[in-house]
């Protein structure tokens, strides 16, 4: 058993995997902050000032100026500015992810085509012309 797990982790897609998975966290730590920090505020001035991530409906008794109020406080809400904060996050990360998997098909398309062309016949040879005038002469 131990040994087929190593078998397992020494595959290649595995450790792709891996990686993929902790470049994707570090990336995501990016993204948020694009948005919290860069988008949010663009979207506030041009909504009036509207911050989404403090948009919430209070479920239970009691009136509360904030988010943070009202989740210290214990109250139920429904945050659903945090629910489009996290639709701005995953549109932007899906949006990044497209460009980057769009980019990595064009190199292997470059890749491919100049494959196809070293492996395409450059044609005959100078000897093989020589040859052919030499055997049509001959006629």
């Amino acid at each position: 058993m131990l040994k087929e797990f190593k078998d397992f982790i020494a595959r290649g897609n595995v450790v792709d995997m891996a990686v993929g998975i902790i470049i994707g966290a570090a990336f995501t730590a990016i993204v948020n902050s694009l948005v919290a920090d860069l988008i949010n505020p663009i979207i506030g001035v041009i909504t009036g000032g509207l911050d989404f991530s403090n948009l919430f409906v209070n479920l239970g008794a009691g009136d509360y100026a904030s988010l943070a109020a009202a989740k210290e406080a214990g109250a139920p809400v429904f945050a659903y500015g945090s629910f489009i904060t996290a639709v701005i996050n995953f549109l932007i990360i899906a949006f990044v992810v497209f460009l980057l998997v769009k980019a990595v098909n064009r190199v292997k398309d470059a890749a491919v085509k100049k494959e196809e062309a070293a492996a395409a016949p450059a044609g005959p040879t100078e000897l093989d012309v020589l040859l052919e005038i030499r055997d049509s002469l001959k006629k």
